[in-house]
């Protein structure tokens, strides 16, 4: 990641219809730290908007809970990226339930993975 795991917060919040991602900086005066969260955030929408999840596979690994179903199904996830005034956001949004238990898995295999640095609020 482009930004300093130290000097953010990322949160994995998990909702009936999928899921909201944010990442915020802890001092909101960090005006570089939010301009890399907000272009690593949008980015990655991006690619994952297409079924391309291949930049949390390097860091979590291919056998990531949830990733398999979710680079099948990214057509049917409606994904919104969104710049916040200290950091970024994804809201992902599903129809399918089985898309949505995928996404909540994905969440707390990130949540496990980042530690202290994360959040489930």
């Amino acid at each position: 990641m482009p930004f300093d795991l130290e000097q953010t917060t990322h949160m994995f919040q998990k909702l009936d219809d999928g899921g909201l991602q944010k990442v915020v900086v802890k001092d909101p005066s960090n005006k570089k730290q939010i301009a890399l969260i907000q272009a690593h955030l949008k980015e990655e929408s991006e690619k994952f908007r297409k079924g391309d999840f291949s930049d949390p596979a390097k860091i979590h690994g291919e056998d990531m809970p949830g990733l398999a179903q979710l680079k099948a199904g990214a057509a049917k996830v409606d994904i919104r990226y969104t710049a916040l005034p200290d950091g970024a956001q994804i809201r992902y949004t599903a129809k399918d339930p089985k898309l949505v238990a995928a996404l909540h898995q994905w969440f707390a295999a990130q949540l496990s993975d980042h530690g202290h640095h994360a959040s489930g609020h």
